[in-house]
C-alpha cells in the first residue's frame, strides 16, 4: 500500500510547524531576563542545542579592558556578567588591528589535553581572583567542550568577531578579576550584576 500526499497537505504542515515554530521562538523571548538598568542578563547555559557563540551585547560601548595579542589582534572585553547560577560570562569583540590576515594563537586554548581535543578555542582563558588567591578556568559541557568561543576563522585585517567564555562565578564580594589568555596581555575587569 502506497501512502500519497498532496500538495494541500504538505504545505497545510508546513505551515502548521512554521506556526509552532513561531509561538516558540515569541514565548521564548518573552520579559523576565531583564536586570535592574533594563539590560538584557546574559545567558550561562550552553546546551548541545544551544548557540556556543553568543555575541557581545548590542549597542554595548563600555570597554572593560584591550588586551594586545600576536600578530596584531586586539580582544576588547565589553562585559562580565554574574549570573544567578553561579557563572560569570566574559564578552567581547577579537579584533584584526593589521594590515595582514591574522589567527588567534593555537596556545589560546591552553594545555588541557581535554579542550585541546576539541580544536581551536579560547579555552585557556582565566579569571584570577587575587584577593582569594584563586584561578578560574573556563568552564566545559558534558563531553568536555569548553564553554567560549571556538573555531575561531582566520580575521582580515581590519576584521572582527564576537567571543565569550564562561566560567565559575568568584565570591559574591569579588568584584575585580585579572583576566588572562595565553598569547594576550593580561588585564583587570570588573564584573557586574
Amino acid at each position: 500500500m502506497s501512502v500519497r500526499f498532496t500538495t494541500r497537505a504538505r504545505t497545510g504542515a508546513v505551515a502548521l510547524v512554521v506556526a509552532a515554530g513561531l509561538a516558540l521562538g515569541v514565548t521564548g523571548c518573552g520579559g523576565g531576563g531583564d536586570s535592574e538598568d533594563g539590560k538584557p542578563k546574559a545567558s550561562a547555559s550552553a546546551s548541545k542545542g544551544d548557540d556556543p557563540n553568543p555575541s557581545t551585547q548590542e549597542g554595548s560601548d563600555e570597554i572593560l579592558a584591550e588586551l594586545r595579542g600576536e600578530g596584531g589582534l586586539i580582544l576588547k572585553i565589553t562585559s562580565a556578567t554574574r549570573d544567578a547560577g553561579g557563572f560569570v560570562t566574559v564578552n567581547g569583540e577579537l579584533k584584526n588591528d593589521s594590515s595582514e590576515p591574522a589567527r588567534v594563537s593555537l596556545r589560546a586554548a591552553g594545555v588541557e589535553t581535554e579542550i585541546l581535543r576539541h580544536g581551536p578555542s579560547l579555552g585557556g582563558a582565566t579569571l584570577v581572583d587575587s584577593a582569594s588567591k584563586k584561578r578560574y578556568y573556563v568552564l566545559r559541557d558534558t563531553e568536555g567542550r569548553p564553554l567560549t568561543t571556538t573555531n575561531m576563522p582566520r580575521l582580515k585585517a581590519g576584521e572582527s568577531i564576537p567571543v565569550f567564555m564562561q566560567f565559575p562565578a568568584p565570591p559574591a564580594e569579588t568584584s575585580e578579576v585579572s583576566f588572562q589568555l595565553p598569547s594576550f596581555a593580561s588585564g583587570t575587569i570588573r564584573i557586574s550584576g
